[in-house]
């Protein structure tokens, strides 16, 4: 007797022990490689495959990265990484954490970052020109939530745009740690004479608005045309309002509704303040 409850009380656990094993760890750090830009000034490019154009290489005052695996065809264009490296002699426990504005691989890496990014893991100016100077180091990494104090998300209309034929455009400044996964574009319809009525609402991780039936809208899901660059050929016209479906680690999936509209003369490059923002 005392056998088979030793065996059941042993299977169990190496049952439950199987069971934590498989449970995903967000806290936990990925081993890796990285390099840095060459032959680039202390910062990001302008020409990242995300693209961010200037913007990225100057966001996150441009501790910012290449990516290979994690730019997943451009949904991890944005994402936000701790990376530190593990060279005790020169490195720092903090590290550093950056922001994904393109695609590339190098040396069997994972990131590719800006100088600055690639220095600052260091432990003093002195390490970091050590770090510099052996150019591909081994790392450890993980995602983390991206913050952006006192500013919303935001619309940028790229500059390939054509006002009303053409629209492109990519969103800057999304905080957390989710992926955008689409994106609709919805044209505003007023019915008969009736005024809208728009109430902001803010949830525990969600700031947006919400429209009264006094309300209608034409709604299309956009195309990812590389990056983080979202098309629509032939847009609808009138005050539009760019709708975002955010994904978590879990699958979890909720629509994110700004409250400000693009408004119907845009232009390219306008920039437009969304007025919603994810509480990271």
């Amino acid at each position: 007797m005392m056998a088979l409850v030793f065996g059941l009380l042993t299977a169990t656990l190496l049952l439950f022990g199987s069971f934590v094993d498989a449970a995903p760890c967000a806290d936990c750090f990925t081993q890796s490689r990285a390099a840095y830009y060459p032959n680039s000034d202390d910062k990001g490019t302008e020409t990242g495959r995300c693209g961010f154009g200037a913007f990225g290489a100057t966001i996150n005052n441009g501790d910012v990265a290449a990516v290979s695996d994690l730019y997943r065809d451009g949904l991890g264009c944005g994402a936000c990484y701790q990376v530190r490296c593990t060279n005790g002699k020169y490195c720092s426990d903090k590290g550093v954490n950056v922001v994904i504005t393109d695609h590339g691989s190098s040396h069997d890496t994972d990131f590719i970052m800006s100088r600055r990014a690639f220095g600052r893991m260091a432990q003093n100016v002195d390490a970091g020109a050590s770090l510099l100077a052996l150019g591909v180091v081994d790392i450890e990494y993980r995602r983390v939530p991206c913050s952006y104090p006192n500013t919303n998300i935001t619309i940028k209309i790229d500059e390939s745009s054509s006002n009303p034929h053409y629209l492109a455009f990519v969103i800057w400044y999304q905080q957390g740690m989710e992926d955008i996964t689409a994106v609709q574009l919805c044209e505003r319809r007023r019915k008969g004479s009736q005024m809208q009525r728009k109430l902001n609402i803010s949830y525990s991780k969600y700031n947006f608005a919400f429209y009264t039936q006094t309300q209608s809208y034409s709604c299309k899901l956009l195309d990812r045309s590389y990056g983080a660059v979202w098309t629509a050929t032939s847009p609808p016209s009138g005050p539009l309002s760019v709708r975002m479906l955010l994904s978590d680690e879990n699958g979890d999936e909720k629509w994110i509704v700004p409250v400000n509209d693009i408004p119907d003369n845009w232009k390219a490059g306008d920039i437009y303040d969304s007025g919603a923002q994810v509480i990271a």
